[in-house]
């Protein structure tokens, strides 16, 4: 592997030496000049010693190149040239002593013998010296066939121990030079890399981003490259994106379920990510700020092994996200308090938007959320603003509402969820669907929820969908602030009023 590899550097050499990328890569450029004699000199030394296709193992022998060890040749030679040689020995034995069923053979415990079938044993000579005795055989060496078995196995013991040799001086020479090694590979490793950022973006159709010391984010038909390349050609909906700068610090972001908002974060923080890895980005234009950090709570999953459930995991992301902003962290989070109750949901979420709310210093912050009672905070606030993903809804000539996501993402806050056409669309049942839009007309028909500023002592709010108010007005006290008379006369005047 390392022989192949620096087989690379004369051309690599070649390449970077030229002016054009000299002046954009000189620290590459110099590297490699830098190592280039020490290490073509290895080149040079491992293509003369190893052989084209050496074994996975050493001790399978053949890893030396023949011609690079005058010894080693030799031996070689002797293991070549045996075969005829013990041919040669058979056929002179069997003219010698007219046994035609005479042949050589070979086993491990005895190494080479000559071999004779019992109907000929009459006409052995006395110079056969018996070593086996078989059934229908006999085995017997002679002077000749050991002196050449002490030859061939000599040689393939000491074949072994030289080629060994000659394998760990190549090592030792390759260990010598070891740090030019590491500095090749760094830089052939930094040129791949380079080389993979110039083939995507040439052919993704990839833009060079302008890179700034400023706070902005601005991306022009911006694109998620991972999820483009899995859809029709053209499919892909790009987007923009405005945040810090002159733009707003904090996105409030509304729309369907399945409209692409998760998309929409993702594609963002991927495109500001390659960006500062160096790489082109999958957008017509886009100047981004130099980020600190990336956070993100998308996505619903618990921790079962930590007895941590699905809500408790998402409360620890964003408060990781909360006590790290800075002022040039790009946020991301997605539907955050979906995973508790509607009212404290919705509160944990306002209190979440208001939290990384910045009148000047904020993080760049992009807010997913079902709850369209945080679009209020845009009229409070002016560095929050609301977008949604355009859906367009129709009725067809059979009477019956049609929904296309057009995944295109528009100012101002969204006026549905179209949770119950997506519910449709995944197969509930007709009678469940129908059920579920009576049940969704009569909540919709009922008080609203509204918040007070932030910092204001208010009353807590009445839920969403009471039917009496004498409970509601029970539930709300507070037994721990009132006095005892305070206490007898509230029983006193709940008894009058429920009568």
């Amino acid at each position: 592997a390392v022989r192949r590899s620096l087989s690379q550097l004369p051309r690599l050499k070649m390449l970077l030496s030229s002016p054009a990328f000299f002046e954009k890569a000189p620290g590459l450029a110099g590297a490699l000049e830098e190592v280039s004699k020490p290490l073509n000199a290895l080149r040079e030394l491992l293509e003369k010693a190893l052989a084209e296709t050496p074994p996975a193992r050493l001790s399978d022998g053949g890893v030396i190149k023949d011609g690079y060890n005058a010894e080693l040749d030799e031996l070689r030679g002797v293991r070549k040239n045996s075969q005829k040689l013990l041919v040669d020995i058979e056929l002179r034995e069997k003219e010698k002593t007219q046994i035609p069923s005479l042949k050589v053979g070979f086993n491990s415990v005895f190494g080479y013998y000559l071999e004779v079938t019992r109907t000929h044993l009459p006409k052995v000579p006395h110079y056969f010296v018996r070593k086996q005795t078989l059934v229908n055989a006999e085995r017997f060496i002679t002077e000749e066939l050991k002196v050449l078995e002490g030859k061939i196995l000599g040689a393939e013991e000491r074949m072994n121990r030289l080629e060994t040799h000659l394998f760990g001086e190549l090592r030792a020479e390759l260990l010598s030079r070891l740090s030019a090694l590491r500095a090749f590979a760094m830089a052939a490793a930094e040129l791949d890399a380079f080389l993979a950022l110039a083939e995507s973006a040439v052919k993704y159709d990839l833009v060079r981003p302008e890179m700034t010391g400023g706070g902005e984010l601005r991306i022009e038909e911006g694109r998620h490259l991972v999820v483009e390349r899995l859809l029709p050609a053209g499919a892909f909906v790009p987007n923009d994106i405005e945040l810090g700068g002159e733009g707003p610090q904090l996105v409030v972001l509304t729309g369907p379920n399945m409209s692409g908002k998760s998309v929409y974060l993702r594609q963002n923080a991927l495109i500001v990510l390659m960006a500062q890895a160096g790489s082109f980005v999958p957008a017509k234009s886009a100047v981004i700020g130099v980020t600190d950090r990336i956070m993100t709570r998308i996505g619903a999953q618990d921790r079962l092994s930590r007895g941590e459930s699905t809500f408790m995991v998402e409360m620890r992301e964003t408060a990781s996200i909360l006590n790290l902003a800075g002022p040039r962290s790009l946020l991301l989070l997605d539907e955050v308090g979906r995973g508790t109750s509607t009212f404290d949901g919705i509160s944990i979420a306002w209190a979440v938007v208001e939290y990384l709310h910045r009148a000047e210093g904020g993080p760049r912050v992009l807010f997913a959320t079902h709850y369209f009672e945080l679009t209020e905070l845009a009229e409070k606030y002016g560095g929050i603003r609301n977008f949604n993903v355009a859906v367009k809804e129709w009725t067809n000539s059979a009477g019956k509402t049609e929904v296309v996501f057009l995944h295109k993402i528009t100012a101002g806050p969204a006026d549905k969820s179209y949770g119950i056409h997506v519910a449709q669309l995944a197969g509930l049942p007709e009678s469940c669907v129908a059920r579920a839009r009576e049940i969704l007309r009569e909540l919709e028909s009922r008080n609203r929820i509204e918040a007070a500023p932030a910092g204001d002592s208010l009353p807590p709010l009445l839920p969403m969908f009471s039917t009496h108010p004498l409970l509601d007005e029970i539930k709300l006290c507070d037994p721990d602030r009132m006095t005892p008379l305070e206490a007898l006369k509230a029983v006193s005047e709940w008894k009058k009023r429920a009568q």
